[in-house]
């Protein structure tokens, strides 16, 4: 009934018409009472107008969907006015706009960190093939703002150049005091002309220091020879010289082979050779040995090595290495294969290390993991040589590990 009433407010008016000439020909109302029923009727058929053109409720949901918008844009930045009000569009003034200054914040950080990592300088140099000497012509022009690496504010440059993989360096001289050297010095590294499609050109800016060690700029590595520049004459490149605290260049590989006789406990390694070895002696060359130890949870247990190879970075050994490991002891025990360089006076030096066992990480579990899965079947692999240092920290953490396992 009332939603008839609102549907038809003219009908009500009718009604309310009819009952007041009713009411006028009553002898029983009397006309005070009949004036007041007609102000409650129309008060009451206005009331109803009102409802069903304006309702309430409307006018609550409205200010929530205005007031959730602006709730969602200061706490998540990325919402952005997507569930803004298409007929309303709030002024901005006197409002703080948190998404302006974090992007702000964010691109001078990006920037920072980006000046810091790449404002390392540029190099000038030019290359140039000789056909009849066979050699590669590498000519150091200049060096252009370089990082100021001194207390007073300037460096005094140099730098190193090979020719990769070879081991061979070349060094310019130390200019003092400056940020923009002009080297102008020519090196010649003979290669035929067919395999510089598979050498890389290294080039590393170190900072002189008398007293300490020398401070490392950066360096650039120059790839696909044959197609950075026309070798036929003469071309200036520049490079960014990229950002390094250390040198990044190789120490060399080593070939071995695994297999194990689980009937008879026996673990054979076959050192077969080494290549690209890095150069210890002032010769350019070094003598090298593999020196190969058994780590059991972190104690070294046995150590042999090969025969010394003199002066030479690419050695040939061929030479079995056995060792006597139980079946049930497999999962406890690793190898520690080191690339040693001989000296008649003084200590041996490291050249690289290498580290193969189901503790060892990368290449060297995946050929130990194979030459179990294959037993009294030779696995051969080659192995990047790495620093002493790194893998001195991995055979520590296993072996802690291991002590908090069995405790």
């Amino acid at each position: 009934m009332a939603t008839d009433k609102v549907k038809d407010p003219m009908g009500s008016m009718g009604f309310l018409e009819a009952a007041v000439k009713i009411s006028h020909t009553s002898p029983d109302i009397p006309a005070e009472v009949q004036l007041s029923m007609r102000e409650h009727f129309l008060r009451r058929t206005q009331r109803m107008q009102r409802q069903a053109t304006e309702p309430a409720s409307s006018t609550r949901h409205s200010s929530f969907k205005r007031h959730l918008p602006r709730q969602m844009q200061s706490i998540s930045l990325d919402l952005g006015n997507d569930y803004a009000d298409e007929d309303e569009q709030p002024t901005s003034i006197g409002r703080i706009k948190p998404e302006l200054y974090r992007q702000k914040t964010l691109d001078t950080d990006e920037s920072a960190k980006n000046s810091n990592a790449k404002n390392c300088g540029k190099i000038n140099f030019s290359l140039k093939y000789d056909y009849d000497n066979e050699a590669l012509l590498v000519n150091i022009l200049k060096a252009f703002d370089l990082p100021a690496k001194d207390l007073c504010g300037s460096s005094d440059p140099y730098v190193k150049i090979y020719l990769l993989p070879d081991r061979k360096k070349f060094q310019t001289r130390v200019h003092r005091k400056t940020l923009n050297p002009t080297f102008d010095e020519s090196f010649q590294f003979p290669v035929p002309y067919d395999e510089l499609a598979v050498r890389k050109l290294h080039m590393s800016v170190f900072d002189f220091d008398r007293f300490s060690r020398h401070d490392m700029i950066g360096e650039v590595v120059v790839d696909n020879l044959v197609e950075t520049s026309d070798l036929s004459r003469e071309t200036d490149i520049w490079r960014d010289i990229q950002y390094a605290t250390t040198e990044s260049v190789d120490l060399g590989e080593i070939m071995f082979s695994l297999c194990y006789l689980p009937t008879a406990g026996r673990l054979t390694l076959t050192v077969i050779k080494c290549r690209n070895l890095k150069a210890m002696d002032i010769t350019g060359y070094s003598d090298p040995y593999v020196k190969v130890s058994l780590i059991c949870d972190g104690r070294r247990l046995k150590k042999k090595k090969t025969t010394i190879k003199k002066n030479t970075l690419n050695p040939t050994y061929n030479e079995a290495i056995i060792f006597d490991i139980p079946p049930d002891s497999m999962d406890h025990v690793s190898l520690h294969i080191s690339v040693m360089d001989y000296d008649l006076v003084g200590h041996n030096e490291i050249i690289g290390v290498n580290r193969v066992g189901c503790s060892a990480e990368g290449l060297g579990k995946g050929h130990w993991n194979e030459m179990l899965a294959y037993p009294r079947k030779p696995i051969a692999h080659w192995h990047p040589l790495l620093e002493a240092k790194k893998s001195e920290k991995e055979v520590s953490s296993y072996s802690t590990l291991h002590c908090v396992k069995n405790s």
